[in-house]
């Protein structure tokens, strides 16, 4: 058969190499118009529904969900209306072993303690991959699916003594990152102790205003802010390191990389050019990227191109840590915790409200001093923000 067309996994990311088959919208037999969604693939960055280039009848599915497939690999063949499904074997169903009993703490437990076969929505992975098209019409753009948090893992019950879970996707790439950041670039790491009494009157200054009715005010704003004024001070910190070269370039903008918690696990979208925002750009842009984040809705290109990040431990109550840096970076600042704290005030012990900046930076291509007065500046903006922090 000739007019059978394959579609094969497109590169829908920056330098995407593989991607996972998440779940299938159709079946063998079933009609597909142009655009129809066909299949939902999750990359290291997103889980990304793919549409279909061509209109006809699905001949054959050619991988299993839950497979994980280079770019280039066919997915799917797609024939003439009414074509008949490809000859093979019959599909093939995944199956595991599931222990389905309830969790018992305490006591013997049910009798039947075997394990039961359930069926995990199995796909026909049968069919010679006819014809020699690979997909190359590429009709409209990915959309990126909204990602639905796992339940309450407590509210789950235990089975066995102990749970593997596949690292892949995001998990995977951050190991690989993280792992490679680690032991490429020299790590040095300052804190810092800061009261951030008169941010935290101006945080709720901003959130009483009229004006900023309907803008998301948080102390983390703050600290993007101060940290991108202390860059504009000390452009040297906004640097990576280009090994073939052997050379240092400096970026005279900032991507400033936001490190995400989701459900996917850890990512860092950044805000593109953030340090031509004002404060008020800066926070909306801010909530977009934390909401799009956490929804799973993260592009492969937000992602890409950061030159400084900031990671909000605090908001997990966290006090401090030592930041690994994001691969391609040149420092990384972690924002610790407020807490209501004696200080020494003009003399006497007052109780303020204090924090912990920690910052690491790669010691290949700042200093100490560099990095220390990056810190400092960070810590004294945010000391003392004054007027013009909302306007410059």
């Amino acid at each position: 058969m000739t007019d059978i067309q394959e579609f094969a996994l497109p590169d829908v990311g920056e330098g995407l190499t593989e991607a996972e088959v998440v779940g299938w919208h159709v079946a063998v037999g079933d009609a597909v118009a142009i655009n129809d969604l066909l299949v939902d693939i999750e990359t290291a960055k997103s889980v990304v529904e793919l549409p279909s280039p061509y209109a006809g009848t699905v001949t054959a599915l050619l991988v299993a969900e839950g497979a994980t497939v280079p770019v280039g690999t066919p997915l799917i063949s797609i024939g003439p209306a009414g074509a008949a499904p490809a000859e093979a074997a019959p599909p093939a169903e995944a199956t595991v072993l599931v222990d389905e009993k309830p969790a018992v703490l305490v006591g013997p437990g049910p009798k039947d303690a075997s394990p039961r076969r359930r069926r995990l929505g199995g796909v026909s992975l049968a069919g010679e991959r006819l014809g020699d098209a690979r997909a190359a019409a590429w009709p409209a753009a990915p959309r990126i699916r909204t990602f639905d948090p796992d339940p309450d893992a407590a509210s789950a019950p235990v089975v066995g003594r102990e749970t593997r879970t596949p690292v892949k996707g995001v998990r995977k790439v951050t190991a690989q990152a993280m792992s490679r950041s680690a032991f490429t670039a020299p790590h040095v790491t300052e804190w810092l102790s800061v009261d951030v009494t008169r941010t935290m009157e101006m945080v709720r200054k901003l959130r009483a205003a009229r004006e900023w009715d309907g803008v998301r005010i948080t102390p983390l704003l703050f600290v993007a802010r101060a940290f991108l004024l202390a860059i504009r001070g000390f452009p040297g910190i906004n640097a990576s390191w280009d090994e073939n070269p052997q050379e240092i370039v400096v970026k005279h903008y900032v991507n400033l990389g936001i490190a995400t918690a989701t459900p996917r696990g850890l990512i860092v979208p950044n805000i593109k050019d953030a340090d031509t925002m004002s404060l008020r750009e800066l926070a909306e842009a801010l909530d977009r990227l934390v909401v799009t984040a956490r929804a799973g809705r993260t592009q492969p290109a937000e992602t890409s191109g950061g030159t400084a990040t900031i990671t909000n431990i605090g908001a997990l109550g966290i006090d401090a840590g030592t930041p690994i840096l994001n691969p391609g970076e040149a420092a990384i600042l972690a924002f610790g915790a407020v807490r209501a704290t004696p200080w020494a005030v003009d003399g006497a012990v007052a109780i303020r409200d204090v924090t912990q900046l920690a910052m690491s930076f790669d010691h290949r291509l700042v200093d100490g001093e560099l990095g220390s007065h990056v810190l400092a500046r960070t810590g004294q903006l945010l000391h003392d923000p004054g007027a013009a922090f909302l306007h410059v």
